[in-house]
């Protein structure tokens, strides 16, 4: 895995229309396996488009689905959220702060600001006692994350889920 999804390179710089660009995320999904999954993968469908008024166009991707909660998490230093589900599709988009998640697949992968995670690990099947993810704050400064979570279904739960 990488260590990071900032050291990985946009594929344009977002003057050219004819080329959108592609975000890069972390997706965690649920395997035809039963087993909770975490890859690195791309946000796809930009286009260009005035936020408003006088704005010049920018490249925006809407997002489909029902938004059922928007919340920010502070997880204090040695905070560990044991093996669980994700309680919906959602987005976590760290703001400040480390943390990492651990897959039943025995990946894990370290997140900091900018590195934007959607996860969909529902319904995943018990292996070894465990369901779902592991997750947990790193390094001695709490990790600050903004979450928004959707109705299902959002996307298919598969490893690129928007590329």
């Amino acid at each position: 895995m990488s260590d990071s999804l900032n050291s990985l390179p946009l594929n344009t710089d977002g003057t050219d229309p004819a080329t959108p660009p592609r975000l890069p995320i972390w997706s965690m999904w649920t395997g035809s396996d039963g087993l909770s999954h975490i890859d690195a993968s791309e946000l796809a469908g930009f286009g260009l488009k005035s936020i408003g008024g006088g704005a010049d166009p920018q490249w925006l991707r809407p997002f489909p689905g029902t938004v059922t909660n928007v919340s920010f998490a502070v997880l204090p230093v040695g905070w560990v959220g044991d093996w669980h589900e994700s309680p919906a599709p959602q987005w976590v988009v760290p703001l400040r702060g480390r943390w990492f998640i651990e897959t039943q697949d025995g990946s894990r992968v370290e997140m900091g600001p900018g590195e934007i995670h959607f996860g969909q690990d529902q319904g995943t099947s018990e292996r070894d006692g465990h369901t779902g993810h592991r997750s947990g704050q790193l390094g001695d400064e709490p990790c600050l994350q903004l979450l928004v979570q959707f109705a299902p279904p959002v996307a298919a739960s598969t490893q690129h889920p928007f590329a």
